[in-house]
């Protein structure tokens, strides 16, 4: 078709005042009026052009002989572009993809500034955190996934025990040893442990008040004898226990790899490296200065608390939210070393020539420290107007830095807590009986589901934050 024909045709369209789309079928008589009061969008540009070429750079085919243009695009989502032209506003329903949405009406030329102001708020919110309304939702498929993958691995573990020596009892220990609550037996075993971390906790502190201290003929502060008993009979404790689990234990290369394990090492060897330093310095006087260190490490007791965690599954969660939330943590750190800086050089500043307290910028941070975490000891104040305003300053942005990140991690907790309680029930419930039989009963098809779903989601982001958008597409078509 020639130019002139096209070009008399665009003038026989503006004299029928109507077009017409066909949108992946859905077909649609526009008039010309209404699209040229948008003539920046695709549709619009479509009546300036005097060429096939031209035209088929704004579509995907063209019938010239029922003047018909062509698109391969969404037949679901033109709706919402007709009625952009109609009424120009643009309406997000909120079954819709926001990132489809996006796509398709950054295809039509139609800026998300038309977005109408009752859908606005809602649209560019999912838009930025479209995982923030499903929270809860996909909070209990991870949770679910994630103790599956790891009754899977505990029943992995258990089945070990059938191709070595003694494998049932020695399953039954290990079950009752590291599974609080599993039997009768690890319940016993569990109150027994719990005591003796309390009163190991209680003994060193109790041996620190003056009334229980002892001090020898050369002037040495010496432990009560009655404390003494107490520390060595805990210690003995946890040798036993620690080494009780490494016997049953199913894997001895991967035993010291869980960290509760590490943490019943560490809850012992203060105590084993004391000995060895003592009995060194006492063979060797000049090596009295390792004495120091034997004090040093008496106050390490205080960690046995850490031993409360395998039993505890509120500590275990805390454990696992601090782990995987280290980013907004540093957050949380970042603002408040900002904050600090900014309110202890300005109350510097102002209070440095009639507030001793506050007369160097050292003492400055630890007066902002104190007034951002909202602790407010009192013996660092402002004296002047302008001080007392800057403090007034500080602390609502200490309580506003404090709060940011503080919705983030208990959410992440929140999680983490589910999905220790469901597998704690798991593991409680399974029953081996004399040997493997069968793995607990899960419902596949949810959990592929769920892996297929955030591959999909995995890709999609990736494919969204690097260059290679449009040749992973073509490659897709």
């Amino acid at each position: 078709m020639t130019g002139q024909s096209l070009r008399a045709l665009s003038e026989a369209n503006f004299e029928d005042n109507e077009i017409s789309i066909n949108v992946g079928g859905f077909k649609k008589k526009m008039r010309s009026n209404t699209l040229l009061r948008f003539p920046e969008t695709r549709l619009g540009k479509l009546l300036s052009c005097h060429s096939k070429e031209s035209i088929l750079e704004l579509c995907d085919d063209y019938d010239d002989t029922k003047n018909e243009f062509y698109f391969d695009r969404n037949p679901e989502l033109f709706p919402y572009v007709l009625h952009f032209y109609n009424t120009g506003k643009l309406h997000v329903m909120g079954e819709l993809c926001v990132f489809s949405f996006s796509q398709e009406i950054e295809y039509w030329g139609i800026n998300e500034f038309f977005i109408d102001s009752c859908c606005s708020y809602s649209y560019h919110g999912r838009k930025m955190e479209p995982d923030q309304e499903k929270w809860e939702e996909q909070s209990d498929q991870e949770s679910t996934t994630s103790s599956f993958d790891e009754i899977l691995a505990f029943y992995n573990d258990a089945s070990k025990f059938d191709k070595q020596p003694f494998g049932n009892i020695r399953r039954q220990l290990w079950l009752a040893l590291d599974n609080p609550g599993y039997s009768v037996l690890s319940r016993i075993f569990s109150v027994l442990s719990i005591v003796v971390v309390l009163g190991s906790i209680v003994t060193m502190c109790l041996n620190s008040l003056p009334d229980f201290q002892i001090v020898d003929s050369n002037g040495n502060p010496e432990e009560d004898p009655r404390f003494e008993i107490v520390e060595h009979f805990g210690i003995a404790w946890f040798t036993f226990e620690l080494v009780a689990r490494f016997a049953v234990a199913p894997d001895f290369l991967k035993f010291f790899k869980h960290a509760l394990n590490l943490i019943d090492l560490m809850s012992i060897l203060p105590f084993y490296i004391t000995l060895i330093v003592n009995l060194v310095v006492e063979s060797s006087p000049t090596l009295a200065n390792l004495g120091r260190v034997a004090q040093v490490l008496r106050l390490m007791r205080i960690f046995r608390i850490l031993k409360l965690a395998r039993h505890s599954t509120g500590l275990r969660s805390l454990g696992a939210t601090l782990k995987y939330s280290y980013r907004e943590v540093g957050l949380l750190l970042l603002y408040l070393s900002v904050g600090i800086s900014i309110f202890s050089v300005v109350a510097y500043t102002i209070e440095k020539e009639d507030n001793e307290g506050l007369a160097t910028i050292p003492a400055c941070w630890w007066w902002a420290t104190v007034s951002m975490t909202t602790v407010g000891y009192g013996d660092v104040v402002p004296g002047s107007t302008a001080g007392k305003l800057t403090a007034s300053a500080c602390i609502l942005a200490g309580i506003l830095v404090v709060v940011l990140p503080i919705t983030l991690i208990f959410n992440k907790f929140s999680h983490f807590y589910r999905r220790q309680k469901q597998l704690e029930s798991a593991m409680r419930s399974c029953d081996f009986g004399d040997g493997m039989k069968e793995v607990p009963s899960v419902n596949l098809r949810d959990y592929y589901a769920y892996k297929v779903k955030s591959l999909m989601a995995s890709l999609t982001n990736m494919s969204r934050s690097t260059p290679s958008e449009l040749s992973l597409n073509d490659s897709l078509h």
